[in-house]
């Protein structure tokens, strides 16, 4: 059985790449910041804020599985400086799109960390 292919770049450029295209495929007025994670160089952190009134923010650990899929785990949901229970049906529905956002800009990045 072969190894997966990681990334073929470091986590400083791919987080680089990341800050450049994540904005890319979110909504206008939604804020993403974008960091690598300390503790594992095949990881991101994307903290996403939402756009409007509700002062949701949302962090997720994004982790390369190979080159072009990422696993993608919801770390917390806050609204203004509380945590609140992230299985109310618009918390889901923002949830989900923003995972679909994340796999996006991996899908959109594939040609810098695939070689």
């Amino acid at each position: 059985m072969s190894k997966p292919d990681k990334p073929v770049i470091n986590q400083e450029r791919l987080v680089e790449e990341w800050k450049a295209t994540l904005p890319e495929t979110l909504e206008a007025s939604d804020q993403a910041r974008i960091w690598a994670d300390e503790s594992n160089p095949q990881a991101l952190r994307v903290h996403i804020t939402t756009a409007g009134h509700t002062g949701y923010t949302f962090d997720f650990m994004v982790t390369y599985v190979d080159s072009r899929e990422v696993k993608v785990e919801l770390v917390d949901v806050e609204q203004g400086q509380t945590h609140i229970d992230e299985h109310s049906d618009i918390v889901q529905g923002l949830i989900n799109d923003y995972v679909r956002h994340i796999h996006e800009c991996a899908q959109a990045l594939k040609k810098v960390t695939h070689a």
